[in-house]
């Protein structure tokens, strides 16, 4: 599989250029389709507002939000032309973010997000990225809140340990592990069972027959969590890109979420591209 359509959310933060510029040298890198998305949640006033201000308010709000659309599909196009991508299309939507990227991600084959941060002013809802990864159905790589990132995908660390999460989110990124200069795939206090004699050593095979250039390291009686074990690890080998699988459910309308997947999201200090 290779990526052909790439699908970039877009919004009004200060760190939506940053995602644009990676979502557009990915489209290069493998020659693929960049479709970007704004989607701005339908604008519902409390019935004492509309009793107080009438439909004038829907009209102010209206064109407020146009001209929101307009102003960050100008600055896309303005990034994609400066980068000499032709290939690209704008999509809007009045709709729920979540909602509307969830329906779009349907026809891509790589949804491009960022950790949420208040600071951002994106107006985003705190749990965008954890909804859209247990309900898009297509690999989500999402880039962290703060720095740049000149690379990724050259040193990747792949979270292992057998799970359907974890083999979906491995194969999903094979067109960025075959180009990379070097791959770990770590499994943390592998269980006896799970991983077959040599825990590692079988989807180490797999990789190798796809043309990957794959280490396997196994982590033995690691004394803090998962998700900060990764974490640690991904810094000592300056890795680029963390893949793994998202785990979690949604339950009475809350998003419960695994220990690793809350840790990573709310902590990355890398890219991550989360599968589920």
């Amino acid at each position: 599989m290779n990526y052909k359509t790439i699908l970039v959310h877009i919004d009004s933060g200060k760190r939506c250029p940053v995602r644009v510029e990676v979502a557009i040298r990915l489209a290069q890198q493998h020659d693929a389709h960049l479709v970007a998305l704004n989607a701005l949640p339908p604008f519902e006033p409390p019935g004492y507002v509309m009793a107080e201000m009438g439909p004038a308010i829907l009209d102010t709000q209206k064109h407020a939000a146009a001209a929101e659309m307009a102003r960050t599909e100008r600055e896309f196009n303005n990034q994609a032309s400066a980068a000499g991508l032709r290939n690209v299309e704008w999509r809007t939507a009045i709709d729920d973010p979540v909602d509307a990227m969830t329906l779009h991600a349907r026809y891509a084959d790589l949804v491009v997000i960022g950790q949420t941060d208040r600071a951002d002013g994106s107006n985003m809802a705190a749990n965008f990225p954890e909804r859209l990864v247990l309900s898009a159905g297509r690999p989500v790589l999402i880039l962290p809140s703060v720095g740049s990132f000149a690379t990724i995908g050259k040193r990747i660390l792949v979270a292992w340990n057998a799970t359907r999460e974890a083999t979906r989110a491995l194969t999903d990124a094979i067109p960025m592990l075959r180009l990379a200069e070097t791959v770990n795939v770590m499994a943390v206090n592998p269980r006896r069972g799970e991983h077959g004699k040599v825990p590692g050593a079988d989807i180490g095979l797999y990789l190798a027959r796809h043309g990957v250039r794959v280490e396997v390291k196994t982590d033995q009686g690691a004394e803090i969590d998962v998700g900060n074990e990764l974490l640690s690890r991904a810094a000592d080998l300056d890795s680029d890109l963390i893949v793994m699988g998202g785990y979690g459910h949604s339950r009475l309308k809350e998003w419960v979420l695994g220990g690793a997947t809350r840790t990573i999201l709310e902590s990355m200090t890398a890219p991550v591209l989360m599968s589920h």
